[in-house]
């Protein structure tokens, strides 16, 4: 799907998704990657829902964003609350949708002006086994 352009150019904006990857500003991304309006994308160490980790959450609260809006892949699943205590801890919020959900209210929230993260888990393994 492609999503409609915006007046938000300077901002890392999810341009376009599909099962096996997502567009930022026109780039193509086909690992997980953490995305912040106004920092490049980078590629976030979570290869499938199933591997998350507290520490997979500590990269995230590095950057001290208000809420975190993780995409959890084609279907919406949820996190044990002890992987991310931690940003709990910090009033950090965190919202599990699937990955299509997440890259539109991510988009909404950024165009906001919120502080806000997208994390993407894009299954490489998936891929690998078909």
């Amino acid at each position: 799907m492609k999503l409609h352009a915006s007046d938000t150019k300077k901002y890392q904006t999810v341009t376009g998704y599909d099962e096996t990857g997502v567009e930022i500003n026109a780039q193509r991304y086909n690992y997980s990657l953490i995305v912040l309006p106004e920092s490049e994308p980078r590629a976030w160490p979570a290869p499938t829902f199933e591997a998350l980790t507290a520490e997979h959450f500590d990269i995230i609260g590095a950057d001290a964003p208000d809420v975190v809006i993780l995409g959890t892949g084609a279907r919406q699943r949820f996190i044990h609350p002890r992987l991310t205590a931690a940003l709990t801890m910090r009033r950090i919020g965190v919202e599990c949708m699937d990955s299509q959900a997440a890259c539109r209210t991510y988009n909404i929230l950024m165009g906001e002006g919120r502080k806000v993260t997208l994390a993407l888990i894009i299954d490489t393994t998936a891929k690998a086994d078909a």
